[in-house]
């Protein structure tokens, strides 16, 4: 079956390169960030999933300097350490796993003119689009539109839900409508799968507090099912992230931010209840940061 399902992921794929982008390559930007050397193995249940990621969790203040905190192998982080610098200009960072592999391979950007930018690890920055500042959210929650690239979801002033899909080299294609009404949300998180199906899964918060799940359907068209409801009295966050698996149990865990403090959300498994209780992996400081991803 895993097999067959990558076949389908590479037939999807080469038919994304053949369809042509959107995108516009341009000079690289200044910004730095270097792949964090605490970026760990996959967990043996997610590696023979080859789908749940396990990024480090990178933090940008408002000077620009990005740091990175690695899974430290108890369930929390690791000491942060400075990978890069120079993101004054910007106003969306968002890791992205290309190689279908768990780690990540650089991050897309928004830079406050609209444009949005590709950073590979390995490689300088391009410009891989424009006019992205018409949307007030963007999230890349992973492969979700059935090829074997990390995708970026927008949602536009109006609530209207758009997926870009990955051609797995930062460019993406032409948007595709998804959704209507995602302007009741404050916060989506997402990059993993939280049910056990094999397909990317997010959340979002809705503006009373309650927390939704949207289970993926791997369709580019309709990429999620009907929501779901987590529970209530999620508005004590101020920012929800996901950054795969950070407890290292191969299944995809949520970060939440309260003020100064952090939080960590364990994963399930189990769509019915998809968190364990919360334990605190951050006491002070991270208020300070206006970016985590």
């Amino acid at each position: 079956m895993r097999i067959a399902a990558r076949a389908a992921a590479a037939a999807l794929t080469a038919a994304l390169v053949a369809t042509g982008t959107s995108a516009v390559a341009a000079d690289a930007p200044q910004p730095s960030l270097g792949a964090s050397a605490d970026q760990p193995a996959a967990a043996p249940a997610a590696a023979a999933a080859a789908a749940n990621p396990h990024f480090s969790l990178y933090a940008v203040n408002s000077a620009g300097i990005a740091y990175a905190y690695g899974p430290n192998g108890k369930g929390g982080l690791t000491a942060r350490k400075q990978y890069g610098q120079g993101w004054t200009g910007v106003t969306a960072m968002m890791q992205v796993d290309h190689q279908n592999d768990g780690d990540s391979d650089g991050l897309w950007f928004r830079e406050s003119n609209g444009d949005l930018g590709w950073l590979p690890f390995d490689s300088s920055a391009v410009k891989v689009g424009y006019g992205y500042n018409t949307y007030s959210k963007l999230v890349s929650p992973g492969q979700i539109g059935g090829a074997a690239a990390g995708d970026i979801l927008a949602v536009d002033t109006k609530g209207d839900l758009y997926v870009y899909l990955g051609y797995g080299n930062g460019k993406v294609t032409k948007r595709i409508k998804a959704g209507y009404g995602w302007n009741i949300y404050s916060e989506i998180a997402g990059n993993g799968d939280l049910n056990g199906d094999g397909k990317n899964d997010v959340v979002a918060r809705d503006k009373s507090g309650v927390l939704w799940l949207y289970k993926g359907t791997g369709n580019q068209n309709a990429p999620f099912a009907k929501r779901t409801q987590i529970g209530s009295g999620w508005n004590q966050y101020n920012r929800l992230i996901s950054t795969g698996d950070i407890d290292l149990d191969g299944k995809t865990d949520l970060i939440a931010r309260k003020g100064g403090e952090l939080y960590l959300y364990s994963g399930t498994g189990n769509a019915s209840a998809p968190y364990k209780a919360k334990k605190q992996i951050g006491t002070s400081g991270w208020d300070s940061y206006k970016f985590l991803f």
